[in-house]
């Protein structure tokens, strides 16, 4: 019988993003196999849009194996990456509601070895809470703001911090929210100059968006300091 999945192991080398294993389409059976393929050969992985029914029914095959996030509906299979030495990035969080999607990001961010801060509950309904904040967030290379409704808090982050911006817009809101379909077009709309936009309560892509900006960075950074050390110690001849 022919497979019905072929992981791609190259993905990290190639990308420097693992592939992760989406499950809210799959089988618990096919879900079963894909991690017994990767315990035998990386022993990694990150588990998204694992719902509980399915995870409870996974523990009794690989329930040693797994770390499970019933908010986020993600699993980590073995160990995370080694934490790196890099500055944190920033997930800000409209509201409560938002903390699902916000921690799917903090989940991703956390199996890659990304340093995050989250900051939860501060949306414009109370500016204060996110003035409040808002140094603390200008310190972080990246933010990603997770937010609903109208996803105003999009725009006036955009407005506030250097770094770059990553608007997750979330599912969160009442009758013409549409279901996250306002707050994604209010992020794509949004008068801030320069902000990305993920798709609706994709968590994970705001996360991977977030990871290779920061990379990018502490890559450049790195050769920075490379240049100047040379050239305050040059080489003899």
């Amino acid at each position: 019988m022919t497979p019905e999945f072929k992981v791609d192991f190259e993905r990290g080398a190639r990308i420097g993003l693992d592939e992760a294993l989406l499950c809210e389409s799959k089988t618990v059976d096919q879900i079963s196999a894909i991690v017994d393929a990767v315990k035998a050969k990386t022993g990694h992985m990150l588990l998204t849009r694992l719902d509980q029914s399915k995870y409870e029914a996974l523990r009794a095959r690989h329930s040693a194996d797994l770390e499970y996030d019933p908010l986020s509906r993600t699993a980590i299979l073995g160990h995370p990456h080694p934490t790196l030495n890099t500055r944190p990035v920033a997930i800000v969080m409209a509201g409560t509601s938002d903390l699902p999607v916000g921690r799917e990001a903090a989940r991703t961010l956390a199996f890659a070895g990304q340093p995050y801060c989250e900051f939860t509950d501060i949306g414009v309904a109370g500016l204060w809470r996110l003035l409040e904040k808002i140094e603390d967030i200008r310190l972080s290379p990246v933010v990603i703001v997770a937010a609903g409704m109208d996803a105003a808090l999009v725009s006036v982050v955009g407005g506030l911090v250097s770094s770059p911006v990553i608007a997750l817009p979330t599912s969160v809101g009442y009758g013409v929210a549409l279901g996250g379909v306002t707050a994604l077009h209010a992020a794509l709309a949004s008068c801030a100059p320069g902000i990305s936009v993920v798709n609706i309560d994709n968590g994970y892509g705001a996360a991977c968006a977030a990871l290779r900006i920061s990379r990018f960075l502490s890559a450049s950074q790195a050769s920075v300091d490379r240049i100047a050390y040379g050239a305050a110690f040059p080489t003899a001849t």
